[in-house]
């Protein structure tokens, strides 16, 4: 019996997504540059004309979108991030928020499209009025079930981006 090595080169995630994007509500999309394929191996997710707008957070040549598509690009780690990467984030989301709620189909992408993505779609859902939990548990559901594994992230959605830049550039002030 031959079993998907899902865990090959992406920080052992047990349960990489399967497919090159997932909605996790309706108009807000959650994605990366890279899935799980029907045969088990990573194959490049390209993204053309789908969404109205494309954030990614993780970049690559080739990885679309197509000319007319909006495109964003923040380039933040897969880690703990500065005081200045958090408020970058929470500027990325506000604006991918905007999008959102003008109804213009959004993606948000970062490599394989668990933590990164996860940060800034949690972050529009929050500002849409989801609680930070329910926010986590809805792309956990709607995405992969280990989406967001990143304990640093989690802890920036539940204190808030805001407070997290602050207590975050105290610590760096020592």
């Amino acid at each position: 019996m031959r079993t998907k090595d899902h865990s090959r080169g992406h920080g052992g995630y047990g349960d990489a997504p399967e497919e090159p994007w997932s909605e996790i509500v309706p108009g807000l999309w959650m994605g990366g540059h890279e899935y799980i394929g029907a045969d088990g191996m990573w194959t490049e997710a390209v993204v053309v004309d789908e969404f109205d707008a494309v954030y990614s957070l993780h970049n690559r040549e080739g990885h679309g979108p197509a000319d007319g598509v909006d495109h964003h690009v923040l380039e933040v780690p897969d880690d703990a991030l500065t005081a200045e990467q958090i408020r970058a984030v929470e500027e990325f989301a506000a604006a991918a928020q905007r999008d959102f709620a003008a109804r213009r189909l959004v993606l948000v992408r970062c490599r394989a499209g668990m933590n990164r993505s996860g940060l800034v779609v949690a972050s529009v859902l929050i500002r849409s009025g989801f609680t930070p939990r329910d926010a986590i548990a809805t792309i956990r559901r709607q995405r992969a079930a280990r989406a967001l594994n990143n304990e640093h992230f989690v802890a920036y959605l539940e204190t808030g981006l805001d407070l997290a830049a602050q207590l975050t550039g105290l610590g760096a002030a020592e």
